[in-house]
């Protein structure tokens, strides 16, 4: 069968790699991909929604798989249905999910799924008038879209102010029209995984990221610096009340709300004292974290993603190897703010040859035979190892062979844990 990955990412690299291992799969193209993406698959330059769908009816693409966030919002999933096209990610509906963390609030106060207490605000005063009563630590969030980015945690009320001033004064454009004010928890964060053909529901591993910027968790939050495999907190019985507590709750909340869920559920739980919380719902694939969870699968995923459009997800079995896997994002130097792009990137082959290490290009582009450097997060380097601490040896071996000067990493991935 011949697949199509939206996206251009370090997510949509770890997919297309994976995606292409797949004995069903005869050709893989990726939308618009990356000089990376390029090296394992067929690279197409696609516009509108219409540009894809004429695509796909020309190529015959079987099944269409869709990586970030935005087009799921915008609907694709809904246009390429119209089409008969098969699809792998959730309608415009259920990517409100993701799309308005006010409406997943909502969705989980109103069938009793444990998340943080909050109040949504669309009135700049109202909001400031709550924290002043409310106090700090609080947590701001944008309410729309905003690349990762849209989300304060204020250790003291003067932050918070600030943070809700910044949101709604128009940082975020129309994704900050509304905020949402959350009790600050405490906790070890998770990304959990899920898979749903929108009935059934089964697990798809776990991960840990790390958000901010400089090591030792220093610094503005970013879209991550580099995740492992699997989040040790998660014990058998951990993982099973994330499923009975949270996720098959979501999957039948959104069916009876006649937007039945399809695709990816990535959790962001907070591990608290008395169990697991939702942070939040993201409705794709997590970047880094499926890089480290790609290394780690051990079963064909293309039967799991198809279940997911037609369903059956039941019957499909998930494996993942017994090793953990690391992946170390290098960015280039200066982001989550400014940064120059254009950089070339060497050593990349050398990296590469060392075993148990695949290098995921996100903001990359081949030129003259050149890696160049065009995006913040460009490179995730991963590996896989017997133990984490072997995994993150082994991704900081391969970091040292890159020839990179405008690039930058942390130096502590995994450390915490380990």
């Amino acid at each position: 069968m011949k697949i199509l990955i939206i996206g251009a990412g370090g997510r949509e690299h770890a997919l297309a790699w994976r995606i292409k291992q797949s004995p069903l799969v005869t050709h893989v193209f990726c939308a618009p991909g990356n000089g990376g993406i390029s090296q394992d698959v067929t690279n197409v330059a696609l516009g509108s929604q219409e540009d894809l769908v004429k695509f796909c009816k020309k190529e015959a693409i079987d099944f269409v798989v869709i990586g970030p966030e935005t087009p799921l919002v915008d609907g694709l999933t809904d246009t390429l249905n119209a089409n008969n096209i098969a699809v792998f990610g959730p309608s415009a509906k259920a990517a409100q999910l993701e799309g308005s963390k006010g409406f997943t609030k909502n969705l989980c106060r109103k069938y009793n799924i444990p998340t943080a207490a909050y109040e949504c605000f669309d009135e700049m005063d109202l909001a400031l008038d709550y924290i002043k009563k409310k106090g700090a630590p609080i947590v701001i969030k944008a309410d729309g879209l905003a690349a990762g980015k849209g989300v304060v945690v204020a250790m003291t009320e003067a932050e918070a102010l600030a943070a809700v001033r910044e949101i709604m004064g128009g940082k975020f454009g129309s994704a900050g029209a509304t905020v949402v004010i959350e009790e600050f928890m405490e906790g070890e964060e998770v990304s959990f995984f899920a898979l749903t053909d929108g009935t059934e529901a089964i697990e798809f591993g776990s991960a840990q990221d790390h958000k901010r910027v400089g090591d030792g968790d220093t610094g503005p939050n970013t879209g991550g610096m580099g995740t492992y495999a699997p989040a040790p907190i998660m014990s058998d019985a951990l993982r099973k009340r994330v499923m009975d507590e949270i996720i098959l709750p979501t999957v039948n909340a959104m069916a009876t709300e006649k937007m039945p869920f399809k695709g990816v559920l990535f959790a962001g739980l907070m591990i608290t004292k008395t169990g697991p919380k939702l942070i939040e719902y993201n409705v794709r694939f997590g970047d880094p974290e499926t890089q480290s969870l790609m290394m780690r699968l051990e079963s064909d995923l293309v039967p799991a993603l198809l279940a997911c459009a037609r369903g059956g997800l039941k019957k499909v079995e998930i494996k993942f190897k017994k090793e953990a896997a690391l992946c170390v994002v290098m960015a280039a130097k200066g982001y989550p703010g400014d940064y120059k792009k254009g950089s070339i990137i060497k050593g990349l082959d050398k990296a590469s040859m060392l075993a148990n290490v695949k290098i995921f290009h996100a903001g990359t582009e081949m030129k003259d035979g050149n890696i160049i450097a065009t995006g913040g997060r460009v490179l995730g380097v991963t590996a896989l190892g017997a133990t984490i601490k072997d995994a993150q040896a082994l991704a900081y071996k391969a970091v040292d062979s890159i020839d990179w000067p405008e690039g930058f990493c942390r130096r502590d991935i995994g450390s915490k844990v380990i």
